[in-house]
C-alpha cells in the first residue's frame, strides 16, 4: 500500500493528475496497444479532471490512444439528465480533450437488460486487455464505485441498490430533495477494480476520515469495501491532511517517512510497465534454465575424499604394561617404604577381628 500526503485536495489532486500523465507517456499508448484508463465521477476527481484537461491544452499529454471506463452509472435518468454521469463526464473532461469517443465506454442506466448490459461491459473491460489503471474515490462508508457496505469482494459489474447514507450524501446534487434521486444503480464490482493493473483512489476532507483509517489500519472488512485495496499488489491512496485525522500519529509518519526515503532514492511512486516485467522475467526464466549458467551461478567443484581403508591395523599392544603381577612385587626388598618398616615382603599385618575386642571383666 502506497500513501501520500499532501497539503490539501488541490495538492492531492494534482499530484494524481500528473501521475497519471506520467503512466501514460511511460506505457506509450498506440492504436495497436492504447492505455486503458477506469475513470469515477463525483466532487473528488473534479480538481484532477481539471488538471488533465490544463495539461492537455498545453499540449503536454494526448487522449488519443486512451480507453477508458468508468465506474458507474445511475438506473433510470436520461444520459442527457444534469445529474448524470454520461453528463458529468463530458462536462468536466471528454469535451475538452482528444480522446476518440469510440474509446469513451460508460454503463447504460437504461439499456432495455441491465444484467446483460453488466455483463457485457464485463466483456469490453476484456477485450480491451484489462485496465492499466483505475482512479476511484470512495464515499464516507468507504464505499468504492457503488460498492456499497456489505457487497461481495469477489463482486462484478451489476444492478446495485444503493444505500440511504449514498442517497442523502448524493442528494446535494438534486437540489437536496432526497425523492429525485435514484436508487439503483450499475457498477463495477469490487473485483472488477481489484484486477486494474494499478488502483490510484483520491481520498479528501476530514468527513472521509474514518473511512480511511478502517480501510487503512483495520482488516479486510466487506462493511468498508476500499478495504479490499489490501489485496491488490500495487495500489495507492493520495489523501490530504484532514483526511488523517483517524489515523494514528505514527501511521502519518511511517508513510511520510516512506515517500520521503524513496524520494531520496529517486525511486518515486511509478509503476513500471508491464512489457518491461515481463521482458525481465522472461530473460530470467532463460537464464534459469540454461544448465551452464546454472551451473556457473549456484554450483561448486566437487571436494576430492580420500577413501577409507576397509581393513583396520592390529593394534600394537605393550605385553609388559598390561601383565598382572602380585602387589608385593612392588614393595622395595630396600625396606624403606613408609609405614612398612621391619616388615618382610609378602608378609600382612593383619589381625583377626576377635583380637581386637575387649573381653569384659579380663
Amino acid at each position: 500500500m502506497r500513501l501520500i500526503i499532501r497539503e490539501d485536495p488541490f495538492a492531492a489532486s494534482k499530484y494524481i493528475a500528473d501521475y497519471i500523465i506520467d503512466r501514460i507517456k511511460a506505457f506509450g499508448p498506440t492504436p495497436q496497444k492504447p492505455f486503458v484508463l477506469g475513470l469515477p465521477t463525483g466532487s473528488s476527481p473534479e480538481i484532477i479532471y481539471k488538471h488533465l484537461v490544463q495539461r492537455f491544452k498545453s499540449g503536454e499529454i494526448s487522449f488519443k490512444n486512451v480507453i477508458t471506463f468508468n465506474m458507474d452509472e445511475y438506473v433510470g435518468i436520461p444520459r442527457d439528465h444534469p445529474e448524470s454521469y454520461h453528463t458529468f463526464m463530458y462536462k468536466h473532461f471528454f469535451s475538452h480533450v482528444d480522446i476518440d469517443p469510440a474509446n469513451i465506454n460508460i454503463l447504460n442506466g437504461n439499456a432495455p437488460d441491465l444484467e446483460a448490459e453488466c455483463l457485457a461491459y464485463e466483456e469490453k473491460i476484456k477485450q480491451a486487455g484489462g485496465i492499466e489503471l483505475f482512479l476511484g474515490g470512495i464515499g464516507p462508508d468507504g464505499h468504492i464505485a457503488f460498492n456499497e457496505p456489505g457487497s461481495s469482494l469477489a463482486s462484478r459489474t451489476r444492478v446495485k441498490t444503493l444505500a440511504y447514507d449514498t442517497i442523502l450524501a448524493n442528494s446535494r446534487f438534486f437540489g437536496n430533495d432526497l425523492s429525485q434521486v435514484p436508487r439503483m444503480a450499475l457498477t463495477v464490482g469490487v473485483q472488477t477494480v481489484l484486477d486494474a493493473r494499478e488502483v490510484v483512489v483520491i481520498i479528501t476532507g476530514a468527513h472521509k476520515a474514518l473511512a480511511l483509517q478502517k480501510c487503512l489500519e483495520e482488516g479486510l472488512n466487506h462493511m468498508w469495501t476500499l478495504s479490499s485495496l489490501q489485496m491488490h499488489p500495487h495500489p495507492m491512496i493520495v489523501v490530504d491532511e484532514d483526511a488523517t485525522l483517524e489515523l494514528k500519529v505514527k501511521t502519518v509518519k511511517y508513510f511520510k517517512s516512506i515517500e520521503r526515503v524513496a524520494s531520496e532514492l529517486g525511486w518515486g511512486q511509478g509503476l513500471p510497465s508491464a512489457a518491461h516485467i515481463e521482458t525481465k522475467q522472461a530473460a530470467i526464466a532463460q537464464e534459469l534454465s540454461t544448465p551452464t549458467k546454472a551451473k556457473n551461478a549456484f554450483s561448486m567443484p566437487p571436494t576430492p575424499i580420500t577413501p577409507v581403508s576397509k581393513e583396520l591395523p592390529e593394534p600394537e599392544i605393550a605385553d609388559d604394561e598390561l601383565t598382572p603381577d602380585r602387589m608385593s612385587s612392588r614393595i622395595s626388598d630396600s625396606g624403606n617404604v613408609a609405614g612398612l618398616d621391619g616388615l618382610i615382603p609378602g608378609d600382612v599385618p593383619l589381625k583377626s577381628m576377635g583380637s581386637r575386642v575387649i573381653t569384659i571383666g579380663s
